[in-house]
């Protein structure tokens, strides 16, 4: 007596491909966003001026409105697509934590980790935005005294690692999703990966604390 064992497979539709792919532009987008807003924010290191100059220059060429306008979309048309694949219900989140726990795999967890940091960058990073926007420009002196004021410091020194985290786990994953990084690559992606997430984390902790110190 045989017995005809069928297993189904439910393919992937073509809304979700055309989500992936809004997932990962959205997310390349964010990425090369945040490298252009690291390195302006850094030029404190090197005076006010420095950073009185360079965003003077952004100013003139008007990007600071369209990163006004288009950053917003990206931020949130990037996490509304990501959510769908975000287990908000405490039955998935106890599944996804005893797989992780039960599979050990570094993968694994590095998604937890980038859907975990997503929820505190919402809201962060919203608030961020927002402050952003309502300030007339971007200058040594106004950032400088934000940063000094209330609880701005500590709120930033969650924040900055907290993007960076997310930022370099997303290229890591986009990497391996869409065939760059290949298994034989994978080693040397993850070190180089880290290098540069420890050398831009440190460059921006370093021009945060000249921020909280400095005097203007």
């Amino acid at each position: 007596m045989s017995v005809d064992a069928t297993m189904h497979v439910a393919r992937p539709s073509r809304r979700d491909a055309y989500l992936d792919w809004i997932q990962m532009l959205t997310g390349v987008g964010l990425v090369l966003f945040m490298a252009f807003h690291t390195l302006l924010t850094s030029s404190i290191i090197f005076g006010a001026g420095a950073l009185d100059g360079v965003a003077g220059f952004l100013e003139t060429l008007h990007l600071d409105t369209l990163a006004h306008i288009f950053v917003p979309i990206l931020f949130f048309t990037h996490f509304v697509v990501a959510a769908r694949k975000i287990p908000f219900r405490s039955e998935g989140q106890t599944a996804i934590w005893r797989d992780a726990k039960l599979l050990r795999h570094r993968d694994t967890w590095l998604w937890i980790v980038q859907a975990v940091s997503a929820m505190i960058i919402l809201v962060l990073g919203a608030i961020h935005m927002w402050t952003n926007i309502n300030d007339a420009a971007i200058l040594a002196a106004t950032s400088t005294a934000r940063v000094q004021s209330g609880g701005w410091t500590l709120f930033y020194l969650l924040l900055v690692p907290l993007v960076q985290l997310h930022i370099f786990i997303g290229v890591y994953r986009i990497g391996v999703k869409w065939g760059f990084i290949t298994d034989a690559l994978r080693p040397k992606a993850v070190k180089i990966l880290t290098i540069v997430f420890g050398c831009v984390t440190a460059l921006a902790l370093i021009a945060l604390a000249r921020y909280a110190t400095m005097t203007v």
